[in-house]
């Protein structure tokens, strides 16, 4: 793990908080936007949004969380990387060895249930 860096100056906490507000205003923008021009088509409504869309994860990634999360979202795809997946034959062995013992589970539960309603039909004398 990376060492983290000590607070920084108010300074770059207005700036944060600037960036932020930025991106909320652009995803405001893509909302009342795309309600507000409703009448105009689907396809330059859609375009507009995804370019809003864009921009306000382009200014989050300014920010420091979302560098952190960009750090992260890398350092993931490294970690997957590195996992051994299973074959195809693994995988199909593994499905129907976890769909066997379900069928033999749910089967004992039905017969332990059919008793249990027996008993007590039994001791209740219905």
């Amino acid at each position: 793990m990376k060492a983290k860096n000590a607070e920084t100056p108010d300074s770059s906490s207005a700036a944060e908080i600037i960036k932020w507000l930025i991106a909320f205003a652009l995803l405001a923008a893509a909302v009342v936007g795309n309600h507000v021009y409703d009448d105009m088509s689907v396809v330059i409504r859609a375009a507009g949004v995804i370019v809003l869309i864009a921009g306000a994860l382009g200014v989050t990634a300014l920010t420091t969380k979302g560098k952190a999360a960009i750090d992260f979202a890398r350092e993931s795809r490294m970690e997957i990387r590195k996992v051994v997946w299973p074959t195809r034959q693994e995988a199909t062995q593994t499905t129907l060895i976890v769909l066997a013992v379900c069928v033999v589970m749910a089967l004992i539960l039905w017969g332990i249930d059919g008793i249990m309603v027996r008993l007590v039909a039994f001791a209740t004398g219905i």
